[in-house]
């Protein structure tokens, strides 16, 4: 059993008047996906005419098993004694697939029908994502004092905006959605195809906030062809290919931050980036605890230009500034006793009374004298002293 072309683009000329009683769908509305079409006895006779639009493919279904099919525009007769035509066109071998996977068996026909299937793009589909997507922006980059590297702002957005789609495997879609239902609208599928298109946009704007991208956040609805090509690239849209779907196109029509989001820009672009200042602060510190390792002129110099960028900026940073001031106690009582040891170390020249340290004067050139200890407690003793100031112990 088989489908002959008996013409073709001659749908619309003289020629349709003889076919009123062919099995057609005219005019399928953009909105019905697949419908049903048969005789009165539900029986498709040899000889039968059937005409496929444009825009269409037919199916010839007989009790679960597939006759014929074409998704060639044109008029065909219907003839049990060919062989399946497996449609000349787009979906040749799609089809030549189905037909081997269901044969007919030679039974006599009980109930048959075509099945017309709407394959044009299937516009206007709105969507909007249901709750808050974090995204990451970039046109706001923040300090990492850790690794003093920037990284993206975390913001929350809601999008809306619109996507077509189409059918590109009538035999899938059939099986996996709509069965052999009388009529399929888009209607029937809108939740569902909503639902998975939003998780894919929702993946593609990971992508979009990741390190190969960078994408801002405000510039999301320009980037309409970036984003299907992401989609295209990563199958974004498996789910709705396993069921015979493919998104064509799609579309931000409108980005709306979240009221913390938007309060979050807002400061960051009124204070000059104020989350930037804040690492560069915090570097700041850690620079002048630094300094104030290598002289004490340098910690309280550092200390005063960190003062004045916490005025400038309005910026109270307590937390930093507590570990900070422990920090800097921490160092001066280092600083202060190697000051002592370095005062410990010096000694006075017996010879013309100068200040030294080494083992000879830097004046006249004696030789230091040799230490002499405490002999009770062990502390060095100066040449001129009577007591040790370790014990008290009378220096002999």
């Amino acid at each position: 059993m088989g489908l002959i072309k008996a013409a073709v683009g001659a749908i619309g000329s003289t020629l349709h008047d003889q076919w009123k009683e062919a099995i057609r769908c005219d005019n399928m509305p953009d909105d019905v996906l697949m419908i049903k079409k048969t005789t009165d006895n539900g029986v498709i006779s040899n000889g039968s005419t059937i005409i496929v639009g444009p825009g269409q493919v037919a199916i010839i279904y007989d009790n679960g098993r597939i006759l014929d099919a074409s998704a060639e525009e044109g008029v065909y007769t219907f003839d049990t004694s060919s062989t399946p035509s497996l449609f000349a066109g787009q979906f040749g071998g799609m089809f030549k697939e189905m037909w081997e996977r269901f044969t007919y068996d030679g039974a006599s026909a009980k109930e048959q029908a075509v099945y017309f299937f709407n394959i044009k793009e299937i516009l206007d589909n709105k969507f909007g994502t249901p709750a808050p997507v974090p995204y990451k922006d970039w046109g706001h980059p923040i300090m990492n004092s850790r690794t003093n590297s920037y990284i993206a702002m975390s913001v929350e957005i809601k999008c809306f905006g619109k996507y077509t789609f189409k059918i590109s495997d009538p035999f899938l879609f059939m099986s996996q959605v709509a069965g052999t239902a009388d009529i399929y609208r888009k209607y029937d599928l809108t939740e569902q195809i909503r639902a998975e298109v939003i998780g894919a946009f929702s993946n593609v704007l990971n992508s979009l906030g990741g390190d190969n991208h960078k994408v801002e956040v405000l510039e999301l609805p320009n980037r309409t062809d970036e984003i299907k090509q992401i989609m295209d690239e990563n199958v974004f849209d498996e789910p709705l290919r396993k069921r015979g779907i493919t998104l064509v196109s799609f579309v931000v029509e409108s980005l709306t931050l979240t009221d913390d989001s938007k309060e979050k820009i807002d400061n960051y672009e009124i204070g000059g980036d104020v989350y930037g200042q804040q690492g560069t602060l915090t570097g700041a510190y850690a620079s002048a605890v630094k300094d104030a390792a290598n002289n004490e002129g340098g910690a309280l110099n550092g200390f005063m230009g960190v003062g004045m960028m916490n005025m400038a900026s309005g910026q109270t940073f307590s937390g930093v500034n507590n570990a900070f001031n422990a920090e800097h106690m921490k160092q001066k009582e280092l600083n202060e006793k190697e000051v002592e040891e370095k005062k410990e170390d010096t000694w006075k020249c017996p010879n013309c009374m100068k200040e030294c340290t080494g083992k000879f004067c830097s004046e006249c050139g004696a030789k230091r004298p040799d230490k002499k200890f405490c002999k009770e407690c062990g502390n060095s003793l100066d040449e001129a002293s009577k007591f040790c100031k370790n014990c008290g112990t009378k220096v002999e």
